[in-house]
């Protein structure tokens, strides 16, 4: 493992947090989604994991400031509620340019975790150049939300990059029925698809908030190291 330094960055009118390996060259990069907490201490520390695994993690602020450090998850669920699919993506796709035009990297991939696990599908059917897309038990809801004006499972039949999916076998969001569907729009395209499946595992299994139950705990000890190596391997 790599040590890691870390900073905060301005790109556009954006801020994201940096972590990238101190002593080496990164393999490739990785854009990370973070889910309702924003860039809490716990994404942080995923961001220095893959940092440490040897890639570069840019890290995207879904609320523009606030994280659950220090501000109420009611408040994080309101935000949550205002959130615009497009200008998302296009805050993302700003933050990739800066990964690729910035920083260099030709070889980009994504992870995202809850609602960033259903971001990362849409971004990775938006640009065909990505190199991976990893979805920690993606926030997919049925019916949709308002302000969920695209169709995730829908637009993962357009995503040309390998894709590991993490679903949490008993997820109250994204339903079995729900995951069928988008098992099946993403084994029928020409690239890899992985679908990992953690029985009892309950949505938002890799939050430490939720590892009081050892079922949790497991499942994000041993997926989060497979996560990893798929994004190595991918880049």
């Amino acid at each position: 493992m790599s040590r890691v330094e870390t900073e905060t960055v301005t790109v556009g009118e954006l801020t994201a947090h940096l972590a990238r390996p101190a002593d080496a060259e990164s393999v490739g990069a990785m854009l990370v989604l973070p889910m309702i907490t924003g860039i809490d201490a716990q994404v942080r520390e995923y961001a220095s994991d893959i940092a440490a695994a040897g890639m570069t993690a840019l890290v995207w602020d879904p609320w523009h400031g606030p994280t659950s450090d220090d501000t109420p998850r009611e408040r994080l669920f309101e935000l949550m509620g205002q959130l615009d699919d497009e200008t998302c993506l296009g805050e993302m796709g700003a933050l990739l340019g800066h990964l690729r035009d910035a920083l260099g990297f030709e070889r980009v991939g994504v992870i995202g975790y809850c609602l960033g696990g259903r971001f990362a599908l849409l971004l990775g059917a938006r640009d065909p150049l990505l190199s991976n897309v990893i979805a920690y038990h993606p926030s997919i809801w049925d019916p949709a939300p308002a302000n969920h004006s695209l169709d995730a499972i829908a637009e993962a039949s357009a995503i040309t990059a390998p894709v590991l999916i993490l679903h949490a076998g008993a997820d109250t969001i994204l339903t079995t029925g729900s995951l069928g569907r988008l098992r099946a729009a993403l084994e029928n395209r020409d690239a890899p698809t992985a679908v990992q499946v953690y029985p009892g595992a309950e949505h938002g299994f890799s939050s430490r908030a939720r590892h009081d139950n050892p079922v949790n705990a497991t499942a994000y000890a041993l997926s989060w190291p497979q996560a990893l190596a798929f994004a190595s391997a991918s880049l």
